[in-house]
């Protein structure tokens, strides 16, 4: 089954938990307008929090953390995956992340998640994907 999903104003671990699940069970997910999803807290703890996950490692072996706001969103499902395992990699092959709508789906009914939106939060402290990846230096 074909999951899309339309991450704007959804909250970035609650969406990866559920599409973590999704893809575990066998549906390939696609989610549109990733770079619209938010992180809680405040700016500062945030960035502080990603520039450390860059800064990890060496230029010529790893490990390597991706600056585009899409895969951000990917890298953090894959960490609600066992994707060391062969049932973890093959349900992350079946997640696809986008930036924008793709024209292939454009007009296409995309699933309803207002439990996962920023609605739901206590706090109005966030950042998008957008504006994390823009301060790590992404084009």
């Amino acid at each position: 089954m074909k999951i899309i999903i339309d991450a704007k104003d959804l909250v970035t671990g609650r969406l990866a938990a559920y599409v973590a699940k999704q893809a575990l069970l066998g549906d390939e997910i696609i989610i549109v307008n990733s770079d619209q999803a938010i992180i809680s807290g405040t700016r500062t703890s945030i960035l502080a929090k990603f520039k450390t996950l860059r800064a990890m490692g060496k230029t010529t072996r790893g490990p390597y953390f991706p600056r585009q706001s899409h895969a951000i969103l990917k890298r953090i499902i894959r960490g609600m995956l066992p994707y060391k395992k062969f049932k973890g990699r093959e349900a992350l092959d079946r997640i696809r992340c986008y930036q924008k709508i793709p024209k292939e789906f454009e007009g296409k009914e995309t699933q309803d998640l207002k439990r996962l939106n920023k609605s739901k939060l206590n706090t109005l402290k966030y950042l998008t994907l957008n504006q994390i990846s823009q301060e790590l230096g992404a084009e």
